[in-house]
Formats: structure tokens, sequence, C-alpha cells
């Protein structure tokens, strides 16, 4: 029987869980309501994970109790948490890439034509998937190969995957990480039409912008402790971040004003058939130069063509005025350039290995002799390292894939300042981290460029590039439409960069 609005489907009451050296939710109590959209944010490590992992019975609580829909839910499993009614779409989506979208949306849950069940009832499936899609408003054709589609539209077949077994509760992890802005809005219309059909969804968000605008309540975690929650209307992004982080955050971007140095990267004519055309550019030891575009627009792409992850078929590279032939990832690292990619679990980290490992992956020769590492001088350079980089884990002999996303992404930082590299590329720097982590990360590239570093970003988000670059480049369909200084750049003249229209050299500066 379907809960009335305003009941409360889930409750949690005084739910503790500890792990060696951490405690990881300490007495938390909260409630969502039935039919609610309720955010859930906090800093990393504040323990959103771990309380994901409890509802989805991933983990066992050591204390408290969760009632859920009227019923006390013990020794919960991943299975009996499904059959409950409870699911979880994660940030890295549980989709089988090979399997039509119908397929995935019925695995495991198959219509069959016998009671013997040897025969699969294909068009009673298609049937049942393609009036779930109109429900849901959805353009979106079942038949096809669901590696096909691209991030949002698998998260929309992920979202029919739930409510078509009949989850009353969906627990949504950083949706939009990954999306589009047409992307996300698409995502919140879906979100609102499950709700209209009386699903409850937990939203677990850093972009507090989103949560403002799709939540009914949020709910504000730190340090594995619940701080307050609160109707969304009495609750300003300030106030969240404030609750957050404990303390008033007066500069999100604080923006250290250096001066430019030496010409520490030059490319000239870089092109690689269909994906980029003629792109050039220079940039400073001293300076954080910005990449904005659409995604799409190649900004990612020149990055890897500049480290030899990707081949080009034309143009030269310069590094602090000397001419390099980069072929390989390797080939970069001994010029000098560090590529902190955008997927860090997936390319910028080995999550099973420790801190220290993952610190020194890739200079191993420097602590090794005779074939034999020198554990000793890791660690010591590793813990100088994280002390200066703050690094929340109680030891580096921590492995990455138990830290948060923010520490996550200073393990990153670590591993590529061990090799003394001169220039940084980081590649979506903050995506997935919360704001704190965020002035930690802008902080450290302040630190770079003063000690003489040229510091390059790409993001999406358009005021973090706004606020952080010294100079912006906006690119579109491979290619470079403009350039701004950080005086002259506003969000208009950027997306009418992005968008082609400057690409005859309208509002290009010098």
């Amino acid at each position: 029987m379907a809960m009335g609005k305003n009941e409360m489907l889930l409750r949690l009451d005084r739910v503790t869980k500890r792990f060696p050296g951490v405690l990881a939710l300490d007495s938390v109590s909260m409630e969502v309501r039935a039919g609610d959209v309720h955010g859930l944010t906090g800093e990393n490590g504040a323990g959103k994970s771990t309380l994901i992992k409890i509802l989805t019975g991933a983990y066992a609580p050591d204390e408290g109790e969760i009632w859920f829909n009227g019923e006390k839910l013990e020794r919960l499993t991943p299975l009996k948490a499904m059959g409950k009614g409870i699911a979880c779409i994660y940030q890295e989506l549980n989709l089988i890439p090979h399997l039509t979208v119908v397929e995935n949306i019925f695995l495991g849950r198959e219509l069959r034509k016998s009671r013997r069940g040897d025969i699969l009832d294909r068009a009673k499936m298609l049937e049942e998937a393609e009036s779930l899609m109109r429900d849901l408003a959805l353009n979106l054709d079942p038949r096809m190969k669901t590696g096909e589609l691209g991030i949002g539209h698998q998260q929309m077949v992920e979202i029919c995957k739930a409510v078509h077994s009949d989850a009353k509760l969906i627990i949504m992890d950083e949706p939009t990480s990954s999306l589009s802005e047409r992307e996300a809005n698409d995502l919140f219309r879906i979100i609102a039409q499950v709700k209209a059909k009386g699903v409850t969804v937990i939203f677990i968000s850093h972009r507090l912008d989103e949560v403002k605008r799709i939540c009914d309540r949020v709910t504000v975690l730190r340090d594995g402790r619940l701080v307050e929650t609160r109707d969304i209307g009495e609750a300003s992004v300030d106030d969240i971040i404030r609750l957050m982080v404990g303390r008033e955050i007066t500069n999100k971007y604080p923006k250290v004003k250096g001066g430019r140095g030496a010409e520490a990267l030059s490319v000239e004519h870089l092109e690689r058939r269909g994906v980029l055309h003629d792109v050039s550019f220079k940039a400073y030891a001293g300076e954080i130069l910005g990449f904005a575009g659409l995604v799409g627009a190649g900004r990612t792409e020149t990055a890897r063509a500049i480290t030899g992850a990707d081949p080009i078929d034309g143009g030269a590279i310069k590094v602090f005025g000397q001419d390099v032939r980069i072929r390989s990832p390797r080939d970069s690292i001994d010029a000098g350039i560090a590529f902190l990619t955008e997927d860090r679990k997936g390319q910028g980290l080995i999550l099973i290995k420790s801190v220290s490992f993952n610190s020194s992956l890739v200079r191993l020769e420097r602590y090794s002799r005779l074939g034999f590492l020198k554990l000793k001088a890791i660690r010591q350079m590793t813990e100088k390292i994280a002390r200066d980089l703050k690094l929340r884990a109680p030891d580096v002999e921590t492995v990455v894939g138990q830290l948060s996303g923010g520490n996550q992404q200073k393990v990153v930082i670590a591993k590529w300042m061990l090799t003394q590299a001169r220039i940084f590329i980081f590649d979506e720097p903050t995506r997935g981290i919360d704001v704190g982590a965020k002035v930690e990360v802008y902080n450290l590239m302040n630190e770079l460029v003063a000690n003489g570093a040229a510091v390059i970003i790409i993001c999406s988000e358009m005021d973090e590039v706004m606020g952080m670059a010294d100079r912006i480049l906006v690119m579109h369909e491979g290619r470079i439409t403009a350039e701004f200084g950080q005086a002259e750049a506003t969000q208009e003249r950027i997306l009418y960069a992005a968008s082609g229209l400057a690409a005859s050299g309208e509002g290009k500066i010098a």
C-alpha cells in the first residue's frame, strides 16, 4: 500500500558505524518523508557513502535501528534491500553495455512464456518497457544496446529499472557529476515524473544549486554526524555550505594573482583528423590557463593529444622552449607534464593499493635499487606530501579505495608532485568533491604556480574557470574560438564562443 504524502517512509534511529581508526557514522538519526525528493549533502568523508551502503545492505550498522515503510529492517542484505523496495543508482552505473535497454531493465526479472521458464517472452518485455518509457515521457528506443547510449540516457535506463522493480525509494549518488547541463535538466524532469508516481528519492550531490532546485528537504552530514535537516525553502545555498563545513566560506575561489613567468608550454597547429583542428596556444609558468567549452568541444581531447594518450596527425609542442616529441604518456612524463585525468578512479588511481603505492607509482625507479623498492624512502616522502596536502587518511598505507573522492584527488596530485612535473593539466579537478575540498584543491593550484609551475584546468563549471584562471581559452568542435583574460571573461561571452559564434575572431583578445 502506498504511503500518503508527509508520512515517514524511512527513519534512522541513532545509527552508528565504525571502521578501524574511523567513526564513519556517529549516532545518526534522520527521517525521509514519502513522496519527497530529499537532499543529502556534506563534505567528502562526512559519512554519505557509509549511509548509502547501510541502507542498501552492503554494510551492517554497529548500533541503531532502521525503519522502512513501517517495518524494522534487520540483517539487511543487498538482495533483501531490493526486495523491500530500496534501489540505488551509483556514480558508476551498473548496466551491462552489450545488452539492450529492455534486457537491462528486466535483468534478473525476465518474463517467460511458460511455467517451465525456458522461453523468454520478449514481446511482452518490450511492450512493458515501451509503456514505462511513455509514462516517464522518455524518448528512448528500448531495443538499442545500452553501451551505445550516452551517460545521461544510461542513467535514465537505471531509473526505469528501479521504477519497474517497484522501488519505493531510489537513492541517486552524484547523478549529475558526468552530465551536461541539458542532460541534467532531462534528469530533473524524470525525477519529477518519478516523484509524481509516488516514489521517494534521496538525492546526493555536491552541486548545492541543484539540491536547492529540486529537493523538498535537505539533510547535512559533517564528520559522521547529522548536523541538521531543513525544509529547502528555509535553507539558502550559503546556509547549506555553512552547515557542511562548520564555518563561513567567504571566498569559494581563492585566486592568488601571480606574475607571468617563462613560456612553459607551446602548442602549434595541433591536428587530429575529425577531432582537433589547428589548435595553437601557450601556457606560462606562474599562470593558470583555463579551458572552457561545452561537452564534446575537444578540451579533454587536446589534453590527451598533448600528453601522448591519443595520437596526433600534425603539430609541434615545446616545453620551456625545447622541442619535444610526445608519442606516449611516458614521453609526456619525461618532458615534465602531469595529466590529472577526469576519471581518477579508472585512470588516475589503483583503488586496491595504498596511498604510498599510488603516490610513487609513476616514478618507482627513483625509489628502487638493484630491483628492490626503498620502502622507507617512499613512506617518508609520501607522509611529507600527505601533510602538505592535508590528506585525511588514517595512514599512508590506507587503501585508496577507502578514501573519499576529495582525498582520492589529493592522492592523484601527490603522485604527480613526486614526479617533479613543471606543467600540470587538471581535467575536471573538482568533479565529485565537496566545497571545502574544492577550496583546498584551488589553494594547491595557487601553490604550484607560486613555485613556478604552469597549471592548465579544464572545467565544465563556468564559475570555477572564471574564478581561478588568469586566461581562458574557449573551444568549440575541436577549435579554439576565443581567448579572454580573467577581467574580460563573462558567462555570456564564454557561452557565445562555446557555441561557435566567435570563431571568426569576434570577442577574441590579445
